[in-house]
């Protein structure tokens, strides 16, 4: 028997909660920009106190979906902002890296599981639904994230991708969204004939226009 102490396994953080239902209600538009944020009134809409509530708003704050100045305001942020542009570069980066190191790894069941994540992407655009466009679209880039291997490079990219949800929200609601469907294409076929230099080129145009084709 294991003669040390051991704490107990906490059950889930309420503030772990709190901070993914705001930051959802921010990506998806339920919370547009420059909506103030009161805890009080977040909270109660939770059924949470408002301590979680709180530590959720400071932590969506350094993630840049928040603006705060104390005593002044707390409220959402603009969806165009330095922290965006500087996310887009650090995000369109790291694909460039993730894609370069899975063409050599990209098997047959990889490319299978891009192309069915591309319909169902297509397939949520038809429909309108947008939130099935973003998860499908996440489904897509994860593959060559995941091939890479990389733990930093996955961290990094869940750090700073909810910075960009709202245009991807704005994009794939138009007809722009098509553009991305083709792009995908493009990418995938790359891949499977292991072409880098054409994968990594296309992975850098998708993220790159997400702001350009605005």
């Amino acid at each position: 028997m294991l003669d040390v102490s051991l704490s107990k396994v906490a059950r889930p953080l309420l503030r772990d909660e709190a901070y993914e239902r705001i930051r959802q209600a921010i990506v998806d538009g339920t919370l547009p920009p420059g909506t103030p944020l009161r805890d009080g009134d977040l909270a109660e809409q939770l059924g949470l106190s408002k301590a979680p509530v709180r530590e959720a708003l400071r932590r969506l704050t350094e993630n840049g979906l928040v603006d705060s100045k104390p005593q002044s305001y707390t409220r959402v942020s603009e969806v165009m902002s330095a922290d965006v542009l500087d996310a887009r570069e650090i995000v369109r980066v790291l694909h460039e890296f993730a894609v370069k190191q899975a063409v050599a790894k990209c098997g047959p069941a990889d490319i299978a599981a891009m192309r069915a994540a591309n319909d169902r992407f297509a397939n949520a655009i038809e429909a309108g639904d947008i939130a099935a466009a973003v998860k499908a679209d996440d489904e897509l880039h994860d593959i060559p994230v995941r091939l890479a291997g990389n733990a930093a490079v996955a961290a990094t990219l869940d750090r700073y991708t909810p910075l960009l949800r709202r245009l991807e929200h704005t994009r794939f609601s138009s007809a722009l969204a098509w553009n991305s469907v083709e792009r995908h294409r493009w990418l995938i076929d790359a891949l499977e004939a292991r072409d880098t230099g054409t994968a990594v080129s296309v992975i850098s145009t998708i993220w790159t226009d997400l702001l350009e084709d605005r």
